[in-house]
Formats: C-alpha cells, sequence, structure tokens
C-alpha cells in the first residue's frame, strides 16, 4: 500500500481538493491518501501560519508522526505546498519515495514577475487585507485558478472559509514564506514530475519549465487548465501521475 500525502497552496487546506481526491483513488485503487492542512488553514486555522517553509515541513512530519503514518511518503503538492515537498525533500531525502509538483515556482530559477504573474499582486493584497466576504473572497480565488468556471465548487468554498477563516496575518505569514523560500539548485535525489498548465494566469508555465530544465526531470503540460489543474481536470493529473510512475526509469 504506498502513502499519498496531498499538500495545497496559499490559503487553501486539504477539503479544497475536492473530487480529485475520488479521481485519484479511482486510478489507483490501492494507494492510500492522506491530505494535510498547513498550519493556519483548514482545521489548523486557529494556528500561526509558519513564515518558513521549512518550518511548515516539520509540522507536516509531526502531524503524520501523530497519524501513525511512516515513511517512505509519496507527495502530490501544488503552488506553496510544493514549496513544501520540495525542502522535504531536500531536508530528509529518505522520507520521500516521489513527488509531483503542479505548478510551482521557486528561486532561484524563475524571476518574481513569473513567480506570481503582477496583474494579482493588488488583487491578493486588497483579498487579505479588507476583510472581503467569504462569497467575495471564494469567487475571486476561483477566477484566478480556475479556466473552466466550475460555479459549482463555490458553496462548498464558501462553507469552508466560514467555517475556518484564514486571518490576514496568516495569509500573509503564508506569502512571507512563499517569497523568501529558495530551492535548492542541485537536483533532487527524489523521481520528481513537473504537472503546469501554459494557460495558469496565477504562475508562469516558464516556472516549471525552467525548473524542469535545471533539475532534468519529467514535465507534463495541460494545454488550457487553469493553475488548479486538479480541479479544471482531476483525471488528466491522475493519469499523468499513474503513467509516471509506472514507466520503467
Amino acid at each position: 500500500m504506498t502513502s499519498w500525502i496531498f499538500l495545497r497552496g496559499l490559503t487553501r487546506e486539504g477539503r479544497h481538493w475536492g473530487d480529485f481526491v475520488g479521481q485519484f483513488q479511482q486510478a489507483w485503487p490501492h494507494q492510500t491518501v492522506v491530505t494535510l492542512d498547513l498550519a493556519g488553514n483548514g482545521q489548523l486555522n486557529h494556528r500561526n501560519s509558519a513564515c518558513r517553509v521549512e518550518d511548515m515541513v516539520a509540522d507536516c512530519r509531526q502531524q503524520l508522526a501523530l497519524r501513525h503514518s511512516e515513511p517512505p511518503y509519496h507527495l502530490l503538492a501544488m503552488s506553496l505546498g510544493a514549496m513544501v515537498a520540495v525542502a522535504w525533500a531536500e531536508l530528509h531525502p529518505r522520507e520521500i519515495a516521489a513527488q509531483v509538483l503542479i505548478n510551482t515556482s521557486v528561486r532561484p530559477f524563475s524571476p518574481f514577475y513569473q513567480r506570481l504573474r503582477p496583474a494579482n499582486y493588488v488583487q491578493l493584497l486588497r483579498l487579505i487585507l479588507s476583510g472581503a466576504a467569504p462569497e467575495a473572497w471564494e469567487r475571486a480565488i476561483l477566477q484566478l485558478t480556475s479556466n473552466r468556471g466550475n460555479e459549482a465548487v463555490l458553496p462548498h468554498w464558501v462553507t469552508l472559509r466560514r467555517a475556518n477563516p484564514v486571518s490576514a496575518p496568516n495569509a500573509l505569514r503564508q506569502l512571507l514564506a512563499a517569497a523568501r523560500f529558495r530551492a535548492p539548485a542541485k537536483p533532487p535525489v527524489t523521481p520528481t514530475l513537473l504537472l503546469a498548465s501554459a494557460q495558469d494566469h496565477l504562475v508562469s508555465v516558464d516556472c516549471s519549465e525552467a525548473l524542469s530544465r535545471h533539475w532534468h526531470c519529467a514535465l507534463r503540460v495541460h494545454p488550457d487548465a487553469g493553475h488548479d489543474i486538479p480541479l479544471d481536470d482531476g483525471p488528466w493529473v491522475a493519469r499523468q501521475v499513474r503513467e509516471w510512475f509506472l514507466a520503467p526509469r
């Protein structure tokens, strides 16, 4: 039985994976999926978010220890969660058997204006600092991260935000952690698959392409999904992971 640990991005939580968990397990019927929340998000929203990605790794490891879940782990992570995966594989390489990184962006391989497209700076800061209503916040996030509408998820997302709101200080701590994180220049020993979207309006696909070149790892690009590829085309993600994982290396 293989354990897959799913990690989401900025201000998101495990329940934001939605239908993708089922889609993944349909493609991989004998896999165990564990969705973790980063401190400050979801059911851990009462805690302070870490200002360093490395501290997020330590917290994830502690969560798994409390669940009596032992390595090796397989990581599937997106955005900020993918940075946590990268740091985890660097700090504790024996714990990570493989990692799938979705639409991530890291220093020193990509400039700041590709890591977060400038058009989104003001909108994100306004959402964080203005105390926007749950409906306004979640609709804005959906527009930033999905290219296929997916309006049906909004009521669920709004319910999650009302039940477990992410505070402005915690959102800013997560932004700080993402901004200051620096990935290792040396390719990881952990087998790595990069998934990205050519039409990601939040993070440029150039970031994943640069990482693929520097780390000499596999890259699969979706032609039209948004930043949240598991939301826009979950079966595609599950299929890419399965084909890569089962391919001889």
